[in-house]
């Protein structure tokens, strides 16, 4: 049962309604992370915003999407491991690679640099070593390239507390993977 109400978008009025019409009309379908952060137009602008920004950034929808489920499986959010998991099915990636993403890890090494990164982050509230740093330039990603990541991991912690917050129910097809100890 959630704990915040979701706007249905045939009622809703205002910037709510707008913002949700245009998700809408964009991707097929209004997320129920959608409807519910339309309580606050300003909040859904703002995340749908940030996510714009970042699309425009040097990751692709591959990448962003394998960072949003490292994020997902390192806070047990399981509305966005679904909706990550859904959404990477549909950008052609495997399930054995969906799984390893959730993880933290991934079968090509310099993603797999990014997410290990991403998951040291979350672990670590954001007070990663020097160590983590080196390792992640190692794998081949510049200053720009890990400022995009600690994007990436921000805009994702913020939906994965969201829906803890909200209890969202899932719209997509659920999912459950095992939280690997190694990640």
């Amino acid at each position: 049962m959630p704990r915040l109400n979701a706007i249905d978008p045939a009622t809703a009025s205002g910037d709510a309604k707008e913002l949700l019409d245009g998700i809408k009309k964009k991707i097929g379908m209004t997320p129920n992370l959608f409807k519910t952060m339309a309580n606050a137009p300003a909040v859904l602008m703002a995340h749908l915003a940030f996510g714009d920004a970042l699309s425009g950034g040097r990751f692709d929808a591959q990448a962003r999407e394998a960072i949003a489920l490292t994020v997902a499986g390192a806070n047990s959010c399981e509305y966005c491991t679904s909706a990550h998991a859904a959404i990477s099915k549909s950008l052609k990636v495997d399930g054995d690679e969906i799984e390893r993403r959730y993880n933290g890890r991934s079968g090509d090494p310099k993603l797999d640099g990014a997410l290990i990164f991403a998951r040291q982050i979350v672990d670590k509230r954001g007070f990663v070593t020097n160590e983590d740093i080196a390792n992640v330039r190692s794998a081949g990603h510049d200053d720009g390239a890990i400022v995009e990541i600690v994007a990436n991991v921000a805009t994702n912690l913020f939906t994965n507390y969201f829906n803890h917050v909200a209890e969202t129910v899932v719209d997509f097809p659920a999912v459950e993977f095992e939280q690997s100890k190694a990640a």
